[in-house]
């Protein structure tokens, strides 16, 4: 099950919870995983400041935190997103917010499907699976469009 979760903070208008629901769970199944309680959390820079440094011992703003209880294979955690600071990515990337947004959950969701990002060679391997990934999103959401 997949839950979507708001604290402090409005989704954009163009967020489609049910659109991230469904690709979120083909990414599960492409990864050959299974899918079990899954939590996308938004939220507050300060928020997630908080967590960073409660349950990582880091002060510093970060985009996105993934806590994993995955089991065997079996996917499940929490993806927690700072909403301000994907507006200040994309801001300073000159990307779409849109983008950005969708960028930082399949990135936390790749965490939870055993991808890390400490290595340069690790950091490579993320950044092309979430270009995969997006990409396919944007094409699946293009089509259901039209």
């Amino acid at each position: 099950m997949i839950s979507i979760i708001c604290i402090e903070q409005s989704l954009p208008k163009f967020f489609r919870k049910n659109n991230l629901k469904k690709f979120s769970s083909a990414i599960v199944k492409e990864e050959l995983k299974e899918l079990g309680d899954l939590s996308f959390v938004f939220a507050s820079d300060n928020y997630l400041l908080d967590l960073n440094k409660q349950f990582l011992e880091h002060d510093y703003y970060t985009d996105v935190i993934t806590f994993d209880y995955s089991i065997k294979g079996t996917i499940s955690g929490d993806v927690v997103i700072s909403l301000d600071r994907v507006k200040d990515n994309a801001d300073r990337l000159g990307a779409p917010l849109k983008q950005e947004l969708h960028r930082v959950c399949f990135h936390g969701l790749l965490h939870l499907c055993g991808y890390k990002d400490k290595s340069q060679k690790d950091i490579k391997t993320m950044r092309a699976k979430e270009d995969y990934y997006l990409n396919k999103f944007v094409s699946r959401e293009t089509n259901e469009d039209n």
